[in-house]
């Protein structure tokens, strides 16, 4: 960690000239004030006016064609399924159906004319973006926040975008920090290792700094939040990664320019596809990524404007701005709902725009990746957390300020986990009408004198018919992006040719209906057990290829495949034309156990990748400075600091010893009478200890945190034998 050079005096603290030599951790603090945003209140005199004139017509119209075509979708959706409903009286359970529908189709049907809109921009097909500039202005930091990732994987991404950067010619105007809150102990020490040798292979020109803070408070937005207010002063800009994030230094010194060119950008996001997957469910997300995420980002770009959405990473960020709008406030009550924001960066984005500052998407800016979850299980655990940030943005989509289209990426993040649950009961309803239609005898004389019975009819030609065009509706962004490869001659080629690409998609397209009814129950679960208050908490993503344990898997999927059992019993004694229609949904949930195993394994990934299938242009030649990550990545394992115990590795050398009590900030002062247990712990464990393999088998990870934080525990630890005394008298 590093200290507060405007806090602290050399006499309170002897390691500030540690810090200030060139070699230290960090540079000298430059504060900017980070005020905490209210959602409850803001006056319109307090946005601030745009310096440039922003044309605003072909955006406005752009949304006209997005919504307005969506509204005349749904209109007629919305009317056919009344139309199949009412061939005879309607019934109330009809009309839940109806009112289900027109919710799901809605959704599917903005999202298609949004997709329609990206297919025609990008058949316009951007030309080049001319040369890149050859000055910046201004200062940019590119920042890192790590979480207990493997060290050999996020230091070579970051070495890789350093020569990238370097080759451009502007590395003058860049600067890298790696800012950690990991927890585990072994992971912190293994970060100080790799961020060590990294300065020593690349000297202290490269300006590298690292950051480790001892108690992750609002976890990734309060880790960008301490380096904003501690050290942004120094930075026009910030251009923040993901643990798993690559960016060429063409795509960074672009960015940069960008933003320096526009006074008003508050936020520039770029477009990161997915590269480095190698198991069939990584592959295929690779994929989908690949041919349909330009189509739905460009759309999304267009009709957005300068109203646009943060993800994240992989974006620039006006580092004033955001200290000055960006600060977020916590929610009244308890998580899941309250407590600190999780979706932080569409929060964030909001701040900014209601403060007047543009937020918005270069979707066709070439030179952004990123990498995603191995397998169906690791996608489910991330997608917990997401939801449950999401479902948080019913409390933020309500204040005072925001932009209308704010309110609709809100609306839109919502709408996607509640999606699941809505089909979810529309399902349900459908098979209680059929089991009503089946089994259940119409009321022939009511109590009102009907002339007809109550039955529940419907218009089986109509349905079909609406089946049809809504699933059209769905596959048309496949569809969009596979004729987009196909008719770019360089993509066709690169993907394995025309036959290879369309049978890819059609393996896409069947694999994700397989996927999708377990994805439905996975994540109505989540919108559940969020609703009856569970919290999802913040685990470390697995970004590796390692298989799952297969019991693991049966246990995660046995309700989904006893579920879909019963459904398919259930549809087939009650109408064939019900299993049927159900079908898909039902294979689906049955495979779910091999469906998941099958996902995560490498070799069914490669054996398709060995065919030319779920090939993207980036697999066939892979971008430079991927190939530079990998090969960084395979000499860092080597290192092995991943591998290495951390009391060991402070104990055995001294010169890392010595930087890593550099590194520490100064102790807070203790309060009389109050004990904290772990340290007590610790402290009474190291006591007892003789040798240092005693403190290694004794001291937890929270109790090992402790001690690394410690100077005095430290001293303990290093006074320990290196080996028992018969062992040494044995020599």
């Amino acid at each position: 960690m590093a200290v507060s050079l405007d806090t602290v005096s050399h006499d309170s603290n002897p390691n500030v000239a540690a810090l200030e030599r060139s070699g230290a951790a960090m540079p000298p603090e430059k504060h900017l004030d980070m005020p905490t945003q209210s959602l409850r209140h803001w006056s319109a005199s307090e946005e601030r006016k745009p310096i440039l004139p922003h044309p605003k017509l072909a955006t406005w119209l752009a949304r006209l064609f997005v919504f307005g075509g969506g509204l005349l979708l749904t209109a007629y959706g919305t009317w056919e399924m009344y139309q199949v409903v009412s061939v005879s009286r309607t019934t109330a359970l009809q009309w839940v159906l109806v009112g289900l529908f027109t919710v799901n189709f809605s959704w599917i049907a903005v999202a298609f004319t949004s997709a329609l809109l990206g297919f025609l921009a990008l058949l316009r097909r951007p030309g080049h973006r001319g040369p890149l500039p050859s000055t910046l202005q201004h200062k940019t930091a590119i920042v890192m926040p790590v979480y207990n990732e493997q060290t050999d994987r996020t230091f070579a991404a970051l070495e890789a975008i350093y020569e990238s950067v370097h080759a451009t010619g502007l590395g003058d105007s860049f600067d890298y920090f790696i800012l950690s809150d990991t927890t585990n102990p072994d992971a912190w020490v293994a970060e100080e290792r790799a961020f060590l040798a990294l300065r020593e292979r690349l000297g202290p020109g490269a300006r590298f700094y690292y950051r480790h803070r001892q108690k992750n408070h609002h976890r990734k937005a309060g880790n960008i939040a301490d380096f904003v207010s501690r050290w942004g002063g120094h930075y026009e800009h910030m251009l923040v990664l993901d643990a798993d994030s690559l960016m060429t230094g063409e795509c960074i010194v672009r960015l940069a320019a960008a933003m320096e060119a526009d006074p008003d950008a508050g936020i520039i996001q770029s477009l990161p596809l997915i590269i480095n997957r190698n198991t069939l469910f990584a592959r295929l997300q690779q994929y989908a990524a690949r041919v349909t995420g330009p189509v739905i980002a460009m759309g999304l770009a267009v009709w957005m404007g300068r109203d646009g959405n943060y993800w994240g990473h992989n974006a620039i960020i006006r580092t004033k701005a955001f200290a000055a709008h960006g600060g977020l406030p916590d929610l009244k009550g308890k998580p899941p709902f309250g407590g600190h924001i999780l979706s932080h960066d569409f929060v964030e984005a909001a701040l900014l725009r209601r403060a007047g500052w543009s937020v918005y998407m270069l979707a066709d800016l070439q030179g952004s990746y990123e990498e995603s979850p191995p397998s169906l299980i690791d996608l489910s655990a991330r997608d917990r957390r997401w939801c449950q940030g999401n479902l948080q943005h019913m409390r933020v989509v309500t204040a005072k300020g925001l932009k209308l289209p704010t309110r609709q990426h809100f609306a839109t993040g919502i709408m996607s986990y509640l999606a699941s649950p809505f089909w979810l009961f529309q399902l349900i309803v459908g098979i209680a009408l059929v089991l009503q239609t089946t089994y259940i005898r119409p009321e022939y004389f009511a109590r009102d004198f009907r002339l007809y019975p109550i039955w529940p009819r419907f218009d089986p030609e109509r349905a079909l018919t609406l089946f049809a065009v809504t699933m059209g509706i769905l596959l048309a962004p496949k569809l969009f992006g596979l004729i987009l490869m196909l008719i770019r001659g360089s993509d066709r080629r690169a993907s394995g040719g025309g036959i290879r690409l369309i049978i890819s998609s059609t393996i896409e397209i069947i694999l994700s209906a397989l996927l999708a009814p377990i994805l439905m129950l996975i994540q109505s679960g989540s919108v559940f057990q969020i609703l009856l208050g569970r919290d999802t908490g913040w685990q470390p993503q697995r970004r590796d290829d390692g298989s799952i344990p297969f019991k693991d898997i049966v246990r995660r999927h046995r309700a989904h495949t006893v579920l879909g059992a019963l459904a398919g019993l259930s549809a087939f004694m009650i109408a064939t034309s019900l299993f049927l229609w159900m079908s898909p949904t039902i294979i689906g949930l049955l495979l779910a156990i091999p469906l998941s195993w099958l996902s995560g394994q490498l070799g069914a990934g490669l054996a398709l990748k060995r065919f030319g299938l779920l090939r993207t242009p980036e697999e066939y030649q892979p971008p430079a400075i991927a190939t530079r990550a990998n090969e960084l990545q395979a000499r860092n394992i080597a290192f092995g600091f991943d591998d290495a115990d951390s009391l060991k590795a402070i104990y055995e050398d001294a010169t890392l010893r010595e930087h890593h009590i550099e590194m520490l900030p100064p102790a807070p002062p203790r309060k009389r009478g109050i004990i904290e247990t772990e340290r007590a712990l610790a402290e009474a464990k190291l006591v007892d200890a003789e040798t240092i393999d005693d403190a290694v088998s004794w001291l937890h990870n929270k109790e090992r945190m402790v001690v690394l934080h410690d100077r005095a525990l430290i001293d303990m630890l290093v006074q320990l034998k290196p080996q028992p005394v018969e062992a040494q008298a044995a020599e």
